[in-house]
C-alpha cells in the first residue's frame, strides 16, 4: 500500500493575495500524523522560514504504522523563493522520493515564474498528453503550496486559495473557499482537481478530491492549520497536527 501523492496534494492549500511586502519574518515547524481509513499511515514533517521577501522550506513524508510494514515510503523535498503579501513564487524545487519499489529525483528551477525541469529521474518515453513546462508560468511547486497552507497565517488570509500546481509532469488546481467559523476555529471547504499530464487511467479513476482544512486561532493571534480531512483513492484520509 502506498501513500498517494494525490491525497497529500488534496490537503494542500494556501492563502494567496498580491502586491505588498510580507509584514514580518516568521519561522514555522510542525509534524502531522497521516491516517487512511482510520489507520495510522505515516507522518508529515515540515519546517520553513520567511525573512523579508525570501522563504525556504523543507518537508518529509514517510510511511509508518502498519503501512510501513507493507512498504516503506519516503518523500523528501526542499523549496525556496520569494513571498509578497502571502503570494509565493518559487525559484527552486528539489524532490527525492522512494516508493518502496522505485526511487526518483526531480529538480525544477524557475525563470520569470516559469518552471525549468532540470532533472526528472528515472526518465520515461514521451507520451500523449505530456505538458510543456514552458506553458506552466505562474504555477507553484507542491512543497511551496503545502508550506503556504500549513504555516501560521493572518485571519484575513484564511480560505482564499485559488492556485495552479505543477510537479514537473502534472498540472492540477487547488481551490479553497467558504469559510465556516465556530468559536476559535475556521473550516475551509476545498477541492484538489487533476487537470493535465495524468494518464487516462488516472483521469478515469478520479479527477476531483474534496477536502476540509481546519484552522484554530493560536496564541500569537494567527490562524494555525490543525487538521485536514480529504477524499483519497483509498478512502478518507486525515492529517492531524501533533
Amino acid at each position: 500500500m502506498r501513500i498517494p501523492r494525490q491525497a497529500l496534494a488534496a490537503a494542500v492549500c494556501a492563502a494567496l493575495t498580491v502586491t505588498r511586502p510580507a509584514a514580518a519574518d516568521q519561522t514555522d515547524s510542525a509534524v502531522f500524523d497521516l491516517s487512511l481509513r482510520g489507520i495510522h499511515a505515516g507522518t508529515l514533517s515540515i519546517g520553513g522560514a520567511i525573512k523579508g521577501t525570501r522563504y525556504v522550506v523543507s518537508g518529509v513524508l514517510k510511511s509508518g504504522g502498519l503501512v510501513a510494514l507493507v512498504r516503506k515510503v519516503r518523500y523528501d523535498a526542499r523549496a525556496s523563493g520569494t513571498v509578497i503579501d502571502g503570494r509565493f513564487t518559487p525559484n527552486r524545487y528539489e524532490e527525492d522520493a522512494d516508493t518502496g519499489k522505485r526511487q526518483s529525483q526531480s529538480v525544477m528551477d524557475y525563470r520569470n515564474g516559469i518552471p525549468q525541469v532540470k532533472t526528472y529521474n528515472p526518465p520515461r518515453p514521451p507520451r500523449n498528453g505530456d505538458i510543456d513546462p514552458a506553458t506552466q508560468g505562474g504555477t507553484v511547486d507542491p512543497l511551496t503550496v503545502l508550506y503556504a497552507a500549513l504555516r501560521d497565517v493572518p485571519q484575513t488570509e484564511v480560505c482564499t486559495l485559488r492556485v495552479f500546481m505543477f510537479d514537473g509532469r502534472r498540472r492540477s488546481q487547488v481551490v479553497l473557499a467558504a469559510p465556516q467559523k465556530a468559536g476559535d476555529t475556521v473550516t475551509c471547504l476545498g477541492e484538489y482537481r487533476r487537470l493535465e499530464g495524468f494518464s487516462e487511467k488516472e483521469m478515469a479513476e478520479k479527477q476531483r478530491f474534496p477536502f476540509r482544512l481546519i484552522y484554530r486561532l493560536a496564541d500569537n493571534g494567527m490562524m494555525r492549520a490543525e487538521e485536514i480531512v480529504m477524499d483519497s483513492l483509498y478512502g478518507k484520509g486525515r492529517l492531524k497536527r501533533r
